[in-house]
């Protein structure tokens, strides 16, 4: 009979059907750790509700599609006029549905709702990674926004919405809107200082037309955008409505769409203003202070999803190990993979950990939180998101040449994987933000010590890093040709502390020896022999 040459043995059934956020014991220990008692109840059910829904068969087919149904530009209709529009397959505004439906952009209004929208963004990253892009704008803008009182009050209620109302009308008519951002250009990246865009006044007071180009635009196919612009006194930050109020387009050329490596599901264009109306946020002159909380909020969620992605291939190698077997044994039991599965797993943890520590100062938005983040969030968006690429490569390696195979879904993870280091800055930019940290603001390295010295006298190994890092902190000649190894460091001690303090006695034992004391190698599996591994990987088992 056809069919019938071989049977099917020794293949992991799919990780579908469970909870992706019960699951996960870092991150519920986390959430628990940071809520008000009076806003955990309501939590725990919410996150446990979508935690089913990233863990479904329905949402992972979603991924999917998104991801082999790539966005289409369509500059002009069929008589030849103009629209510049993007067509999106079904499965993207579903994702994207789910994600605003779950608070994704509605953190700044919720109680606690930056702890809460961090452990969804945490989890629905594991889904798919492009949809974040519009939700991380859209959530982002708020900050920026609020610098202007009347466009916060216009704009905030249809941003924090938890409604997706899809298709280019004007903002007021729609039941929510999202935003994207527009700061680059083809001169300089991340000098955005060398912007050539020119803003020229209108008659109407903070109303401006737009003349330029930006190399890199997200989601073009937002409501909005805050972009920068020269104007009279300087660079300056704008919000430039996709549609206007009367019914017509705003002047917005897509010149086409960047072909990118991953994150194939979202659009990333290249566009021309032509006499592009816009509104001023904040005073002429200051539109890198007037955008710079939307920056540290993106900056922020670029480690929310490197933690994800992490979490997610943490996921499908421990799955695939508990259920694939080599003469009897199964993969998870053999010693080698054994510890190959707790590095990594370790590495997963230490991302979540302190991803969750940053959303919580974001709630409590005192004096030393504000002060901690200064200084915390570019060295943890410089170091966790380089952690993520060789974290999904090894946990491909896992899955042996399975791990290769698109239908795996670990190809995806590992295209995603670099995509949080380069996009907000990339690491040279997050350590000379460092620096600039230190040298300017004094508090900021004052709050980072005072949270790093609540585990000082807990572990050996983290006192002899606290101690190695103000030597080095003390020593200021030639800082900058060591930017990359401070920060490094910043994040490292941070995550030690935090893994002390709060993480299983395995986790934090295996964290300090190979990451702070040096007793471990350059690739993942090679940690201390006499180490709880088995505790370890056990802690990291997904429940399917």
């Amino acid at each position: 009979m056809a069919g019938s040459t071989h049977t099917v043995t020794n293949q992991p059934p799919p990780l579908v059907g469970y909870d992706v956020y019960t699951a996960d014991l870092a991150l519920t220990a986390a959430v628990e750790r940071h809520l008000a008692p009076e806003a955990l109840d309501e939590a725990r059910e919410e996150l446990s509700a979508f935690g089913r829904t990233c863990g479904s068969a329905q949402a992972q087919e979603w991924g999917a599609l998104a991801n082999e149904n790539p966005p289409r530009l369509r500059t002009h209709d069929r008589y030849g006029h103009r629209i510049d529009e993007v067509d999106f397959h079904p499965s993207w505004h579903r994702l994207l549905g789910k994600g605003i439906a779950a608070g994704l952009t509605a953190a700044w209004v919720r109680p606690g709702g930056h702890v809460r929208r961090a452990a969804a963004f945490l989890m629905w990253t594991q889904v798919e990674a492009g949809n974040g892009c519009p939700l991380s704008m859209t959530h982002a803008a708020v900050p920026a926004l609020r610098t202007d009182p009347g466009l916060a009050a216009e704009w905030e209620p249809r941003l924090t919405s938890m409604i997706y109302d899809q298709g280019l009308r004007p903002a007021g008519q729609k039941a929510g809107a999202l935003f994207g951002m527009g700061m680059t250009e083809k001169q300089g990246g991340s000098d955005v200082r060398a912007n050539t865009t020119a803003a020229t006044p209108l008659a109407e007071a903070g109303t401006y037309l737009l003349t330029g180009h930006k190399w890199f635009c997200s989601a073009p196919m937002s409501d909005g955008f805050l972009v920068l612009a020269q104007a009279p006194d300087g660079l300056t930050c704008f919000l430039v409505p996709r549609v206007l109020e009367d019914g017509g387009r705003n002047p917005f050329l897509i010149q086409r769409l960047k072909d990118k490596l991953g994150n194939r599901s979202n659009a990333s264009a290249e566009v021309e203003f032509d006499g592009t109306w816009a509104r001023r946020v904040g005073q002429e002159g200051r539109g890198v202070r007037t955008i710079i909380d939307m920056v540290a909020a993106t900056r922020l969620d670029c480690v929310l999803g490197s933690a994800g992605l992490m979490r997610q291939a943490v996921a499908q190698a421990v799955h695939h190990c508990d259920h694939r077997a080599v003469s009897g044994d199964r993969l998870v039991d053999l010693p080698l993979m054994r510890n190959v599965l707790a590095d990594l797993a370790v590495e997963s943890e230490a991302a979540t950990t302190l991803a969750l520590r940053l959303a919580a100062a974001y709630d409590d938005d005192g004096e030393q939180e504000r002060a901690l983040l200064r200084i915390a969030v570019p060295a943890a968006k410089y170091w966790v998101t380089k952690r993520c690429t060789p974290v999904t490569v090894e946990a491909s390696e896992c899955l042996g040449g399975n791990g290769y195979v698109e239908e795996s879904g670990m190809p995806r993870l590992v295209r995603e994987s670099p995509l949080n280091s380069i996009w907000e800055g990339a690491g040279n930019v997050q350590a000379l933000d460092v620096l600039r940290a230190l040298r300017r603001e004094p508090a900021a390295l004052d709050a980072y010590l005072r949270e790093v010295g609540l585990a000082r006298g807990a572990d050996h190994r983290l006192d002899a890093a606290i101690k190695g890092l103000l030597t080095e902190l003390a020593d200021l000649e030639g800082i900058e040709a060591r930017a990359r190894r401070l920060t490094e460091r910043l994040a490292l001690v941070l995550q030690g502390s935090l893994l002390v303090r709060f993480a299983p006695s395995e986790v934090a034992d295996a964290f300090c020896a190979a990451r702070l004391g040096g007793d471990g190698g350059a690739a993942f599996g090679t940690l201390p022999s006499t180490l709880n591994l088995a505790s370890v990987v056990d802690r990291s088992r997904p429940q399917a």
